[in-house]
């Protein structure tokens, strides 16, 4: 089974500039207007939207460490995020299986995509229903924060998105996972509808590669 950090990196995106906004108190869907219905299909079409993303990134584990890499999406099924040196691990979603490549140890760990929380974003028709609940809105400084369950197994973990309003954009995401720790990463210049090659995502067992040359 992939890490548990890994996984909530796959899902742990961050803008470090909202972390200094301190939104109102969560609202619960039996409090949602149809103002907030409204916005809950913006974030739904916006994400639909998305072809293809790419972006440096800082990310900040669990234990208060820091990372940082490039993280690359292309939609829908595929993903890749390469870490900075001399960090050489790597994660690669080729539409099936996601694959953790631990440098240190010389080996990989996949899991279907479907089974982890990574799904949400590389599907290709996004829905905020049905196996996805939305469990608590927030709207608060121009910032939007819409946080996120598996329906049939809430306590796997909880996915938070937040968006900057003006323009509208993803800007954070972040992973509470079911052991309660907490996942960021900072998406620091991400551009949208760019180029990329489809090769970069499959894994490819770079220990191999090097027996070959």
């Amino acid at each position: 089974m992939i890490r548990r950090t890994a996984l909530a990196a796959l899902v742990a995106l961050a803008a470090a500039p909202l972390a200094l906004i301190q939104p109102a108190a969560a609202k619960p869907p039996s409090q949602f207007t149809e103002e907030d219905k409204g916005k809950l299909k913006q974030v739904e079409t916006y994400l639909n939207g998305i072809q293809t993303l790419k972006s440096a990134f800082q990310q900040v584990n669990p234990d208060g460490s820091l990372v940082r890499g490039t993280f690359q999406l292309k939609r829908p099924g595929k993903m890749r995020i390469d870490y900075d040196p001399p960090n050489k691990n790597f994660i690669v979603a080729d539409g099936h299986f996601v694959y953790f490549w631990d440098a240190e140890a010389k080996e990989q760990s996949n899991a279907p995509i479907g089974s982890t929380m990574a799904d949400f974003i590389l599907r290709p028709d996004l829905h905020l229903s049905g196996d996805v609940t939305v469990t608590s809105m927030e709207d608060s400084a121009g910032v939007l924060e819409v946080t996120l369950v598996q329906t049939k197994d809430p306590g796997l973990g909880r996915l938070t998105l937040m968006f900057q309003e003006q323009p509208f954009g993803l800007r954070k995401w972040r992973v509470l996972d079911a052991q309660g720790a907490t996942t960021e990463v900072a998406l620091l210049d991400p551009q949208t509808g760019v180029s990329l090659a489809d090769d970069q995502f499959y894994f490819r067992d770079p220990s191999r590669r090097k027996e070959r040359d």
